[in-house]
Parts: C-alpha cells; sequence; structure tokens
C-alpha cells in the first residue's frame, strides 16, 4: 500500500472508532474539503478546524450513529478513492438513510490536500424531510 492510502484508510479507521480529530489530522492547514451541492453541509470548507466546525460538529449533533462505511479504496498515487454508504438517522425527523457515496482524496506524502464528495443528495434530503 501507498502512505497516501494508509494515511486514507486510517482517517476511516479513526472515524469508525469516534476520533473525529484522528480524521482530521489526515488534513492539511489549507485542505479544501468539498461537500457536495444538495448535502446538508454543501459547500467547500478550508482546514481542519473549518471542516470540523462546519461538517462534523453538526453530523455529531444532527445525526444518530452517523457513519461513513467505507467498502472498497482505489490507489491511485497522489488520488484515493474510497466508495462506500452513509449510514445515520435524521434525530429531527427520526428517519434512517443508507446511501452510497464516493469520495475523492488528493494527497500529498501522507497528507490530504483536497477531499471531494458525491453522493446521492435526493435520498439523503429523504432523511430530512419530515
Amino acid at each position: 500500500m501507498s502512505k497516501n492510502l494508509d494515511a486514507v484508510r486510517g482517517s476511516y479507521e479513526a472515524s469508525a472508532a469516534g476520533d473525529v480529530d484522528g480524521l482530521l489530522r489526515l488534513l492539511a492547514p489549507d485542505a479544501r474539503w468539498t461537500e457536495m451541492a444538495g448535502f446538508p453541509y454543501g459547500g467547500t470548507y478550508v482546514g481542519p478546524d473549518g471542516v470540523k466546525s462546519e461538517v462534523f460538529s453538526r453530523l455529531g449533533s444532527e445525526w444518530d450513529d452517523y457513519q461513513a462505511v467505507p467498502e472498497q479504496y482505489v490507489d491511485g498515487g497522489d488520488v484515493i478513492v474510497v466508495i462506500g454508504n452513509y449510514r445515520a438517522t435524521y434525530r429531527a425527523t427520526g428517519k434512517y438513510m443508507d446511501v452510497r457515496f464516493v469520495h475523492v482524496w488528493h494527497c500529498e506524502d501522507g497528507v490530504a490536500k483536497r477531499f471531494e464528495q458525491f453522493t446521492d443528495t435526493a435520498l439523503v434530503q429523504q432523511a430530512l424531510q419530515p
């Protein structure tokens, strides 16, 4: 495995263990993290602090048992692609979602410079609707 793949895989392992800071250690100080338009937190956030406050703190407060479960990693050297499922229950509605995702990580020497999310935002929005 490559250093980049090891780092990305480690971030999902940290997330699964509930260690958000461990996940964020992968990010460069100026990393750009893009959540897909139509996703509840759609937009681009810069750096670990921005990602933590605008994405992960909201995930933790608005969803029960939110998980990004990777199924496949594709090692493209400086580009790592992860395919998996989001699973969670939205607290405000009590609705459960199980939605496919693709994450594209751009890394250098085990540090993520850029992250982009692709998912079926319509299915995510269904969980948000009463």
